[in-house]
């Protein structure tokens, strides 16, 4: 699996190079552009979930500390480390599907083509099983106030439900998804300095805190492939992930260029991330207790971040097959895809999935549409200029409007 995850990167990483110098300065329009800051908002709600929150204070500060157990990680500190799992160079990829779906797709069409259509759906489907799955899974870590701290109890698989159930809902109306992820983004930003406050930090300590991003960058290029099994893991769940936050996203990108669509997903995501981590690594550091109303504000955000991943990507897959709110009813719809969900979800949760078996198909879908391109597509890549027509104009037009 290293192997294939590793020719996988590499081959992202090139095509974002090659993306970048051929169409440096070509303006980027999606199907419905919205401002900058709503872009940020979709796609950094859509494109993480719950671990952002519970993740590093829970589970991987310690392992990166323990340099003992996993020597792989002496090189830096576990802030720099946290960073480079979640941060940065990683978000080229979401880079290089957005692009895709914005300029080359409208003229490849290879997503429609019925094999890769199916295929995508069920990447995107099980991607969204998996997300409940770790959810349902570390349940009792986050709401360790409920239950005996370790076990899945018949309440938390309640909770799962629901919060599926809650995101089929949003999902019915795209006006939901931009209303919740924007809420999410807002609200997350009141979690930062609600924690900063309660943990007493001054600037001063935080800036000596983030500081320690600084190891990541020393030595970002030991975070290309991977460090450890732990960390491939991370790479083929970003992997499962991106061409399908790539799709959702790209119709929300409002007149970037490609190098500024490039900057703005390695920059903007980055910024929050870097002070989340930061400031949780000063907790960390300091053993400041989470339990009670940081606990559950933590958990509350967490839950949000869930729905918003899950209403971005039940609208897309239901969107690709046809399957919309208003073709079946609002009432069939969000009870099908709940229930759907949470049963493979329930599947993920027993390990009869795994996020490396998606993320290896994604890899393999990256180098069919190559294929397909180079075959027969190619005089038609090489003439793109611009994001489709009808995009452009319709851009024009609102700006014009406004």
């Amino acid at each position: 699996m290293t192997t294939i995850i590793s020719a996988g990167i590499l081959l992202a990483f090139a095509l974002v190079i090659f993306c970048v110098i051929k169409w440096w300065n070509m303006r980027i329009v999606g199907v419905t552009p919205v401002p900058l800051f709503t872009f940020i908002a979709i796609l950094f709600t859509s494109g993480l979930d719950v671990g952002l929150i519970m993740f590093p204070l829970a589970f991987d500060y310690p392992l990166y500390a323990d340099t003992a157990a996993e020597p792989a990680y002496a090189f830096t500190n576990p802030l720099a480390l946290e960073f480079g799992f979640w941060g940065f160079l990683i978000w080229a990829f979401y880079f290089l599907t957005s692009f895709y779906f914005c300029a080359i797709e409208p003229r490849v069409k290879f997503f429609e083509i019925g094999i890769v259509k199916l295929l995508n759906n069920l990447v995107i489907i099980t991607t969204c099983a998996f997300t409940g799955a770790l959810f349902l899974i570390y349940m009792p870590y986050y709401i360790a106030e409920v239950g005996d701290g370790e076990t899945v109890i018949p309440a938390f698989y309640v909770i799962c439900f629901l919060v599926i159930l809650a995101a089929a809902y949003s999902s019915t109306d795209i006006k939901y998804v931009r209303i919740l992820s924007v809420t999410s983004t807002f609200l997350f930003f009141a979690l930062i300095l609600g924690m900063w406050a309660y943990a007493g930090m001054g600037l001063g300590e935080f800036a000596t805190t983030a500081g320690n991003i600084g190891g990541y960058f020393a030595n970002i290029h030991k975070f290309v492939l991977p460090l450890t099994d732990y960390h491939e893991f991370y790479l083929f769940w970003w992997f499962a992930w991106s061409i399908m936050i790539g799709q959702f996203t790209s119709r929300f990108v409002g007149g970037l260029t490609t190098w500024q669509l490039l900057a703005a997903l390695l920059v903007f995501p980055s910024i929050p991330l870097a002070v989340w981590f930061s400031v949780l690594y000063f907790y960390h550091l300091n053993t400041i207790p989470t339990a009670g109303l940081i606990n559950w504000s933590m958990t509350v955000v967490g839950i949000l971040f869930v729905i918003n991943s899950f209403d971005s990507l039940i609208r897309l897959y239901t969107d690709n097959m046809n399957l919309s709110a208003e073709r079946l009813g609002k009432l069939p719809y969000v009870l099908g895809n709940a229930v759907a969900l949470f049963a493979l979800t329930l599947a993920f949760q027993s390990q009869w999935l795994q996020i490396q078996w998606v993320g290896t198909v994604v890899i393999g879908i990256y180098i069919a549409c190559l294929i397909y391109i180079f075959a027969k597509k190619r005089s038609e890549v090489a003439e793109i200029t611009t994001s489709p027509e009808e995009n452009t104009l319709d851009f024009e037009r609102i700006k014009t409007a406004h």
